[in-house]
């Protein structure tokens, strides 16, 4: 399967959850910038690591975002309990 770009970023509000997530990442062998990742994951990858995500996260306190970067394919985001399917990627340019 080919790999597609992902973009991961976490707002986690305990310190002990927030650590358990990180490594969960660093276990994927996936670098980051403060709480944002970038990687490259097929479609299995993504899904698996989703749900490892959501398996460590307070789903009515924390928010995760879990974008993919490829134009045929929408962007999937759970924030607070609620999944929000974006139909067209949002880009702002300066």
């Amino acid at each position: 399967m080919k790999r597609k770009p992902i973009i991961i970023a976490y707002d986690i509000t305990s310190n002990k959850r927030r650590r358990k997530l990180f490594r969960c990442l660093r276990s994927w062998k996936l670098d980051a910038q403060y709480s944002v990742f970038e990687c490259l994951l097929t479609d299995d990858e993504a899904k698996e690591l989703f749900l490892q995500l959501t398996n460590l996260m307070d789903l009515e306190e924390d928010s995760l975002l879990f974008t993919r970067l490829d134009p045929h394919r929408e962007a999937a985001a759970l924030t607070r309990c609620k999944e929000i399917g974006f139909k067209v990627p949002v880009l702002y340019e300066a």
